[in-house]
């Protein structure tokens, strides 16, 4: 049983890099700041400086996701128990990152800790402390999120304009294919390499002016990947120490070394599967341009940051993609249809994973 507690300990963490590792990025590569391939090694790599750096600040996180105090002491020390709590979610986030959708691993943890506890220790789950130390924060952060990055962005747009740095518009050169007339009626295009003045968001937005001597555009993208290097750091702090909490009733190794094997396994997951969530918050959410993507990255990061400072266990995910639904709202290109698929997602998450882990719990006591 041992074993089966670790490899769901380590399907769990494959897992939450694959579905979270774009979500400290993705304004980057949405508003073509970076590549794919380079937004993706910015992320590991920070995440990986946050997981190692776990036990420092998310010492309160461990501790709440070991499922004492939220289920009887002699069940939370039960490998069984946490094999089937690491194991519905860790199913639950692989279905979710196999659709291209953003979920939190916290929502779907949290929801198999209910699930195997119910299952378990029956009226014996303390439903108090599951609102007040995990639903409430994790309602409230992407409320506050949106409303935070939606109000912040007029603020430094104004700010922008005061120091006399306007968004300028680019012109487009590159190859692109050319429609051909052949009177036929079929379709046929040429490769040609062609030029041509877009819009904001058809080429990259570009700022004009400096700061303190410094071109305004390269200081915002140094900022922009500041930004979004620490929110995929403040994710490494915040969900590492969630899913080693699982190992503390069965440690097989020393605490911090337990720490960094998930959080490299979260690396692992991250490089290998993590392209159809990076494509949904990339672009299928709002347009975006390199202002708006900082300000959305700037509020993901402080939020999630003080959060693990505090113990409270708020969603990257839910904290990212809000601030991204408020850049959205604030600047008319929110799409609405994905954004409500995507709460769609977050509604269900907890009692999907409540029952996979419901189900794997009996099946094991």
């Amino acid at each position: 049983m041992i074993w089966m507690l670790a490899g769901a300990v380590v399907l769990l963490a494959y897992s939450n890099g694959a579905n979270d590792n774009f979500k400290g990025v993705a304004t980057l590569y949405g508003s073509k700041v970076l590549s794919y391939r380079s937004a993706l090694l910015l992320a590991t790599g920070a995440t990986m400086l946050g997981s190692f750096s776990a036990l420092a600040f998310g010492s309160a996180l461990l501790q709440n996701f070991s499922g004492k105090g939220l289920v009887p002491d002699a069940l939370a020390a039960d490998p069984r128990f946490l094999a089937a709590v690491g194991l519905g979610a860790a199913l639950t986030v692989l279905l979710a990152t196999r659709l291209g959708f953003p979920i939190s691993s916290t929502h779907a943890l949290i929801g198999a800790l209910v699930g195997a506890g119910f299952a378990r220790a029956g009226a014996d789950v303390n439903v108090a402390r599951l609102g007040s130390v995990f639903i409430a924060p994790l309602i409230a952060s992407p409320l506050v999120a949106s409303v935070l990055a939606g109000g912040q962005y007029p603020v430094l747009q104004t700010m922008r304009r005061r120091l006399g740095i306007e968004a300028n518009t680019c012109a487009c050169v590159g190859a692109e294919l050319v429609p051909l007339p052949n009177g036929i009626g079929t379709a046929a295009a040429l490769s040609a390499i062609t030029a041509s003045v877009g819009t904001r968001h058809e080429c990259a937005a570009r700022y004009g002016g400096t700061i303190l001597g410094i071109e305004a555009s390269r200081a915002l993208n140094v900022l922009h990947g500041l930004s979004a290097a620490a929110v995929s750091f403040a994710r490494g702090v915040n969900d590492t120490p969630k899913i080693a909490a699982l190992l503390l009733a069965a440690p097989f190794l020393a605490p911090q070394h337990e720490v960094a094997i998930v959080g490299l396994v979260i690396a692992a997951g991250g490089l290998l599967h993590a392209r159809g969530v990076a494509e949904t918050m990339s672009h299928r959410i709002t347009a975006m341009n390199p202002g708006q993507a900082f300000t959305g990255n700037l509020t993901a990061a402080l939020l999630v940051l003080l959060a693990s400072r505090l113990g409270f266990s708020v969603s990257t995910t839910h904290v990212a993609c809000g601030a991204l639904f408020g850049i959205g709202s604030i600047s008319g290109q929110a799409r609405w249809g994905m954004i409500g698929r995507i709460l769609s997602a977050w509604a269900i998450t907890v009692p999907v994973a409540a029952v996979l882990a419901g189900i794997a719990a009996t099946l094991m006591k």
